[in-house]
């Protein structure tokens, strides 16, 4: 599989799953089956953050529809909960900041990582402290902001190893990873999100191209317009 027929995947389980949460709660089949969708985001946030030629559109775009996303979900439910989004921009962060360690090895970019990883885990521990009286919640948590940096490790710790030997290293990360979100998650919820794991079937199939489609902008404007549409669908139903 190409990276744009994975991430096609992810936008179609996302949507189920959001269906699952918004529309349809009583059928936990459909939870399940949007457990794909945040590992193969991940990975390939890892392969975005390799592949990227401009770092700061990268960062800046998610950074930008996750705020648009977060000012619409508070006029309209009055809710603090973070989108994926939240999640997304302080995995590439910390990525980044992995990505400058292997550069330069040196005392400043070291400092930078510990910035990284200071900032992700005031934003996932800290903070929800503060707002305790809200519904403020980090996505998947500090373990899924750490899973994109998990799946990005075997880039710097096996340079000499090749491509598809690289990408099963990479796989194990992942697995590892996995385990460690579901494990963050509330007692309820963990048999649920160890489903995740199924992930790596579609990933085991990655061959590494990007694919011919041109997609940069899709989720750009798929990930607001389907929450917008399952929203308006609740509405009208209620």
């Amino acid at each position: 599989m190409t990276g744009n027929q994975l991430k096609i995947l992810a936008l179609l389980t996302m949507t189920i799953d959001h269906i699952g949460v918004v529309l349809l709660p009583q059928y936990p089949i459909l939870r399940i089956i949007g457990r794909l969708s945040y590992p193969i985001f991940a990975y390939m946030i890892a392969e975005g953050c390799f592949y990227t030629h401009n770092k700061k559109r990268y960062l800046g775009g998610i950074v930008f529809l996750g705020l648009a996303c977060q000012i619409v979900f508070y006029a309209a439910m009055d809710s603090l909960e973070q989108s994926i989004l939240t999640t997304f921009a302080l995995g590439i962060i910390v990525v980044y900041a992995l990505q400058l360690v292997d550069e330069k090895r040196d005392a400043a970019s070291v400092l930078a990582l510990i910035g990284a990883l200071t900032l992700g885990a005031c934003v996932c521990f800290g903070v929800p402290r503060l707002l305790a009286h809200t519904d403020y919640v980090i996505d998947y948590g500090f373990t899924g902001v750490l899973l994109p940096a998990i799946c990005y490790m075997p880039r710097i710790l096996c340079k000499r190893a090749d491509d598809t030997k690289r990408r099963w290293i990479t796989l194990a990360f992942c697995a590892v990873g996995l385990v460690l979100v579901a494990l963050e998650t509330s007692p309820s919820f963990q048999m649920t999100q160890i489903w995740s794991l199924l992930a790596l079937v579609p990933l085991a199939l990655y061959n590494g191209k990007r694919g011919t489609w041109r997609m940069k902008y899709l989720f750009y404007v798929y990930y607001p317009a389907h929450l917008v549409v399952i929203q308006g669908i609740s509405m009208f139903l209620s």
